[in-house]
């Protein structure tokens, strides 16, 4: 049976469980069974490589806290010894009262926030058992002990289903969609920001470590892994993820999200992003490139609004500004933003472009279509390019047109975005105008659209950097005052008409 099934299985006894409620709840509480199994499975490859050098792999977990004594001890044969493993209230007992505060200590026994001691500490802190009854625990216990997380396959595939739960998590709507970020939109973002190993990488509203997770895959799939040097993947395990996640939930998920699929200590804590002063950064506390989907529509205290050279209680642009004075020169940023950063002209929203117009490279636009973030979200957003390259002189939009309107059951793909990654690679294949164009209709009939365009600096006006896409505009057609009136006339005449025709009817 597969993981995805296996995990199905799971979902389903949770959904009867009475500690249980909703999508976000059966999410985090499989993490943390999921994330144990794997540990144990991580340090029993660590002992077998180090048995095999001649040296002895210290493992983090004390003995019999490993997974193997507590959660589904073996008898002789390798089968699970029903004498020693526990169930009902002994079980629950034993996960409240011993595993989760031994774990939840971890952080304050170590001084190395890289250690992996450190990170499941922090993981742990934030985290409870909600699963109430010991015999549902029981279940899934055993259900998770036959994967086998020292496979290759099996690990990429729990990194896929562990994507899927994320996914489910953010289609339950409310607080929980804030995690989550579509993998096109995600995929999109780190394919064009041409990443690459030796760069420090930053979140700062990390939610459940997407662009992070993305960023790692690229750097590390199709063979790249195998060419990189020894110095190369110590750089890339410990010293190139950065970021900052608020929520509790969000940095758990996060966190899992990233080690499960490979970034052993990735440098993310917990923590308000807005609360820095960003006057205080310095050229070593920047990053080479920026990857985010910081939350919007929110509000900010005064005292937070404190920290930035352009007050304001909107988050989006408290947090545009912090992204912009993390950027370290020549660096590259790609940051999703609500429409209303483009087009506002009121002081802090005109301040804030300003100065990044003048002092940063605002070099591309992508306009996503209404519905990316639907269920939680109708908001329509805009992917916004910019590096410290400096000043901009010419925009290039582009416009992701689905030839259907987005609802939770008909989400962006990654088709929709694909001709935009092409043309950001192929510049010679863009259109360097404003102008609209006409292009010819193909053999079947069928008028092609064009999505994208070119806007000089010195057209843009009081700093509105809205994405207008002149192929779609109506041409309007001007009439003469004489045959304006002709058409009213007509228009009145043929109302007149009716009008006396449904009279006759209702006198009929």
């Amino acid at each position: 049976m597969s993981i995805q099934n296996n995990i199905d299985r799971i979902t389903d006894i949770l959904r009867r469980d009475d500690g249980i409620s909703g999508a976000m709840h059966y999410t985090e509480q499989i993490s943390w069974i999921l994330f144990l199994k794997f540990l144990n499975d991580y340090e029993d490859n660590k002992a077998d490589e180090a048995f095999l050098e001649g040296t002895e792999y210290k493992h983090v977990l004390r003995k019999n806290l490993r997974w193997e004594h507590w959660a589904c001890p073996k008898d002789e044969k390798g089968q699970l010894d029903v004498k020693r493993a526990m169930t009902g209230d002994d079980l629950i007992d034993f996960v409240n009262k011993t595993l989760f505060p031994y774990l939840q200590a971890f952080k304050s026994t170590t001084n190395d926030p890289k250690s992996l001691t450190y990170k499941i500490g922090a993981i742990f802190e934030y985290l409870d058992n909600r699963i109430a009854s010991g015999h549902t625990l029981r279940e899934i216990l055993d259900i998770i002990d036959r994967l086998d997380f020292q496979s290759s396959d099996e690990l990429f595939e729990l990194s896929q289903v562990y994507e899927n739960l994320l996914k489910s998590m953010g289609s339950d709507g409310g607080n929980s969609g804030e995690f989550y970020t579509p993998r096109a939109i995600i995929k999109a973002m780190v394919e064009t920001t041409r990443i690459k190993v030796g760069d420090t990488i930053y979140d700062g509203a990390i939610g459940s470590g997407g662009f992070l997770v993305e960023a790692f895959d690229y750097l590390v799939q199709d063979g790249k892994k195998e060419k990189l040097s020894a110095k190369e993947w110590e750089f890339l395990q410990s010293e190139t993820f950065f970021g900052m996640e608020k929520t509790s939930l969000g940095y758990v998920m996060g966190m899992m999200n990233m080690i499960l699929h490979g970034i052993e200590s990735p440098n993310v804590f917990r923590g308000n992003t807005l609360t820095q002063n960003i006057r205080d950064y310095q050229e070593k506390d920047r990053h080479d490139v920026i990857l985010a989907n910081p939350p919007f529509g929110g509000k900010e205290k005064k005292q937070i609004q404190q920290n930035f050279p352009v007050e304001s209680n909107a988050t989006e642009i408290l947090f545009l500004q912090h992204f912009m004075k993390m950027l370290k020169l020549e660096g590259r940023a790609a940051i999703v933003v609500p429409e209303g950063v483009l087009f506002q002209t009121n002081n802090a929203f005109t301040k804030v472009k300003q100065t990044l117009l003048e002092n940063y490279n605002v070099h591309t636009i992508v306009s996503l279509p209404a519905g990316v973030f639907l269920p939680y979200s109708g908001v329509k957003t805009n992917i916004l390019y910019f590096d410290r390259n400096g000043a901009t002189s010419d925009i290039w939009y582009y416009d992701v047109t689905p030839p259907y309107k987005l609802t939770k059951n008909k989400p962006i793909t990654y088709e929709h975005i694909k001709e935009f990654v092409h043309l950001f690679h192929h510049p010679e294949e863009r259109n360097a105008t404003n102008a609209k164009l006409k292009i010819p209709a193909t053999s079947s009939g069928v008028e092609k659209s064009c999505n994208d365009w070119t806007v000089n600096i010195s057209d843009i006006k009081d700093y509105d950097l809205s994405a207008k896409n002149p192929h779609k505009v109506v041409e309007v057609v001007h009439q003469s005052p004489q045959n304006l009136l002709k058409a009213i006339k007509q228009n009145d005449t043929e109302i007149n008409t009716l009008m006396n025709q449904i009279e006759s009817l209702i006198d009929g």
